[in-house]
């Protein structure tokens, strides 16, 4: 799907796939997860969930346009150990969305900027980029956070 990350819209023709992980080595959710998102999956997400007879388990979900089925089942049924899949239709309501970047004692970083009905609703650092900053100079990762919002609503 392409889509001007800037336009507020709503994507019809979603899918939200479900499959549920009883007897599968928790360790692989975020191997499987890579792979969804390599295949175009729009979101993926699991829950813990009990099971029948009071197993616990993993409830994987998917979300992703519904041209992109095919390929988003390949991976669940040759990854994980599920035995079948649920499928429900879905709409998503997308916010229009933009980078700022901001002035730190780090330099610049970068935030995310969530609009609903143009006015701004929404903003939070960009995860990868404070994790990094946070590694370098051997400050909290909260720090970094911290400091990359006020100095956004400082601006805003």
């Amino acid at each position: 799907m392409s889509f001007n990350h800037k336009d507020e819209h709503v994507d019809d023709n979603m899918l939200l796939i479900q499959a549920n992980l009883d007897d599968m080595n928790p360790e692989w959710v975020t191997y499987i997860m890579d792979k969804l998102f390599e295949v175009g999956a729009n979101d993926v997400y699991v829950v813990p969930i009990i099971m029948k007879r009071g197993r616990p388990g993993i409830m994987l979900n998917v979300l992703v346009e519904e041209r992109l089925l095919s390929a988003v089942e390949g991976v669940i049924f040759s990854e994980t150990t599920t035995l079948g899949i649920r499928y429900m239709h879905a709409s998503c309501h997308r916010l229009a969305r933009d980078f700022k970047q901001v002035q730190t004692q780090w330099g610049l970083l970068t935030v995310k900027v969530g609009y609903h009905q143009g006015k701004l609703v929404q903003y939070a650092p960009e995860f990868k980029e404070c994790e990094h900053i946070a590694k370098e100079y051997q400050v909290p990762l909260k720090v970094v956070y911290e400091e990359v919002r006020m100095k956004f609503k400082l601006l805003n």
